[in-house]
């Protein structure tokens, strides 16, 4: 009897030692669908909430943010929606689908994706009208193809891509796999493809950032969670991950 009430003691005394280092209690399953340049950042976010919020499982559904605001507006299951432009994100709230008012948690400029070492010497956005050039643009729709546009515009450049995508990182992997000279996609997105691209700055960039907004929806199955995973974003560490990732603070 003494020995198993010494043990029951230590069991007793070792759960309580544990109590700082453990895992807060989890808010459960959360599923966020997110623009498609925020693939690497929210992936490690979201290994970092569930090591933090023990039971936690958070879901990604990554892609243009016009697609995804349109799948939510037909009732796809999802509980945070994190937009890569404010027009998306409008089309969300607009239609009622929102449980409140979107905050914008970092803003995003675009490069020029070259192949490594860039080959054909391309410095700035005249580089890329050249006879002969193959670029690649996001579609117009999608937040990374109006950037585009409003950049080109700046310049005073018209630009005939050899390819329109539905999202940055299928344009960035025409460049990858060598189809094209070129393409404009976020410095997030070139940095996190550094192995197999360079990233050239250009100054019409400034004037065509775009915001990422971020918001519950209405319909989340799970609020509680997803308000849980809003606010670590939008955490100190959340903006070291996303900041360190290249993304701009608001």
């Amino acid at each position: 009897m003494k020995l198993r009430i010494a043990t029951l003691v230590l069991t007793v005394a070792l759960a309580g030692c544990g109590g700082d280092a453990a895992p807060a209690a989890g808010p459960g399953a959360v599923t966020v669908f997110a623009a498609a340049s925020l693939t690497e950042s929210f992936t490690t976010l979201g290994r970092q909430f569930e090591a933090a919020h023990r039971g936690a499982t958070v879901r990604f559904n990554f892609a243009g943010s016009a697609a995804l605001a349109t799948q939510i507006n037909q009732g796809a299951p999802a509980d945070v929606f994190a937009s890569a432009a404010p027009k998306n994100m409008a089309a969300v709230t607009e239609a009622g689908n929102a449980a409140g008012a979107p905050t914008t948690f970092v803003r995003n400029q675009l490069v020029i994706a070259v192949a490594e070492g860039n080959p054909e010497r391309i410095t700035g956005l005249s580089g890329l009208t050249g006879p002969g050039r193959k670029v690649a643009l996001c579609a117009e729709q999608v937040p990374c193809g109006a950037a585009a546009r409003t950049a080109l515009n700046a310049a005073g450049l018209r630009l005939t891509p050899v390819t329109l995508e539905q999202d940055v990182k299928a344009a960035l992997a025409k460049v990858k796999l060598g189809e094209v000279d070129a393409a404009l996609v976020y410095r997030t997105d070139a940095a996190a493809a550094a192995a197999d691209v360079d990233a050239v700055e250009f100054p019409e960039s400034a004037r065509a950032t775009n915001d990422y907004p971020i918001v519950v929806l209405r319909h989340a199955a799970n609020p509680a969670g997803a308000q849980a995973f809003v606010d670590y974003v939008r955490s100190a560490g959340g903006m070291r991950v996303l900041t360190g990732a290249g993304f701009q603070r608001p």
